[in-house]
Parts: C-alpha cells; structure tokens; sequence
C-alpha cells in the first residue's frame, strides 16, 4: 500500500496545468516574498552586520526565517554561537522538504546539487500544489529563480538603505520575515495535532523569551513536536474500553476488521 501511494504522489504529465498559469502562480510568490528581503537587509544592518556579510546569508543561507533568526538574536545580544545554532535548527526542515521533492521533481543527479540551494518554503509550496510533474518542475524552477534574484537584490539595497531610515527598530521592519513565514505556515496546519505543536511552539518561546538568553527559544520551541506527537502515540496506542455486555471474542473480531 504504500508503494502504491508512492507511486501515485508523483503524478503524471496528462491532464496537466498550463505552464503560463503555473509560471505566473509561482512569479506572485517570488515577488511576494522576494520584496521581504529589504527588510532583511536593514534588520541585518541594524543588528550589527556589515554590508557583505549580509549579502553572503542571502546568498549562501537562503533561507528567510533562518536569516531572521540569526540577525534577531545578535541584535538582541545573543550569543553567536547559540544563534546560529537556532538558525541552523531553523533550516533543518529544509532537508526534509528535500526529500520529497526528489521524489516529485526527479530532477537528474547533475543538477541536483544547485536545485538544493532553492529547497525552501515557498518553492516547496508551489511544487507540491501542482498536479503534474512538468508543472511542479516549472513551479520550482521559476519560484525559485524570481526568488533568489529579488531577495538577494532587496536585501542589498536594504542594508544600504539602511542608514537612512535611521532607528530600524521604529520601523518594525524584523517582523516581516516572520510574518511571511506565519502565512505561509499558517494554511498547512489543519489536523488536531499540528494545531497543538504549533500551539504549544508558541507557548514555549514566548514563555521562556524573558528568561533565557536570546536565541535559545527557539531551539526551546523545537521540543514542542516531539511532546505532542508522544502524547499522541500515548493515546492512540490506549485500548478503547469494551462496551458493556460485548464479549472479549466480538471485541477482537471487531478489531480485526479494522
């Protein structure tokens, strides 16, 4: 059963989307986002940041809620070490939008290494959305183009416009990287699980916010998948109790028919 469902994911190529509606679904997405890079570029200056160390984490990172993360806790006065440590957890989850993306795209070996830079949020969203697999090609690769090219120049001119806007922080530009991030996130959570790590996530970084050194919430906040999906395994693996008057042969029949 679940090679089947393997195969079916990866869809093929008949009955397709257009590619001008797909090109054009994944140009509002990069250019969306992309303009979000500006306000990278002038919280990254504000935090203390030269000009080319800010353009080397749009360029190398890649990847906005972890670039966000980093510059945040250095502003704040966090520890180097403890915020990248939180931006790289951040960035982990990249690595397994990879693997299903591998899948999808089927891209060949030689240019697998380059498509990786590109493996984030939004090129994923607009991959996985498409019904075909030429269409989820042309998604990522068109998302991904519009979206490296328009962060990395937004960014630039963020961080050298940066001293013209003066206090950054009266701005309030920072939360517009998370913002774009929570509605992305936002339309994904929809089971009773996924509302409760994203609850208690929540609960857990802002809690612990005034307490603990800047960056490490964060990582904090991580523990919340792994506490609810233990306390879902908890309940799923309980037995329902038997009714009253059914006999312990019905009730494993019953079972097995699951």
């Amino acid at each position: 059963m679940a090679r089947q469902t393997a195969l079916t994911d990866i869809r093929d190529d008949d009955g397709g989307k257009p590619d001008a509606a797909v090109v054009r679904d994944a140009l509002g997405v990069g250019i969306a986002v992309g303009l979000s890079g500006f306000a990278f570029g002038v919280t990254s200056a504000g935090s203390g940041l030269g000009l080319l160390q800010t353009c080397a984490l749009s360029l190398l990172v890649f990847t906005g809620a972890s670039q966000f993360a980093l510059v945040g806790a250095l502003a704040a006065g966090g520890n180097p070490l403890t915020a990248a440590a939180g931006a790289f957890f951040l960035g982990v989850r990249n690595a397994f939008y990879g693997l299903r993306l591998s899948q999808l795209l089927a891209l060949p070996r030689a240019v697998r290494p380059f498509a990786a830079q590109w493996v984030i949020d939004e090129t994923t969203a607009v991959a996985v959305a498409q019904p075909t697999r030429r269409a989820a090609r042309v998604g990522f690769t068109v998302t991904g183009i519009s979206l490296y090219l328009l962060w990395n120049l937004t960014t630039l001119l963020g961080a050298l416009g940066a001293k013209a806007l003066g206090d950054t922080d009266a701005w309030g530009l920072d939360a517009a990287g998370p913002a774009v991030f929570l509605a992305l996130l936002a339309p994904m959570v929809k089971t009773v699980t996924e509302r409760a790590v994203a609850g208690l996530a929540v609960l857990l970084g802002l809690g612990l916010l005034p307490v603990l050194p800047a960056g490490v919430p964060v990582l904090a906040a991580a523990l919340a998948a792994p506490v609810a999906l233990f306390a879902q395994g908890r309940r799923g693996g309980r037995p329902a109790p038997a009714t009253e008057g059914t006999a312990p042969e019905a009730s494993a029949v019953s079972e097995g028919d699951r």
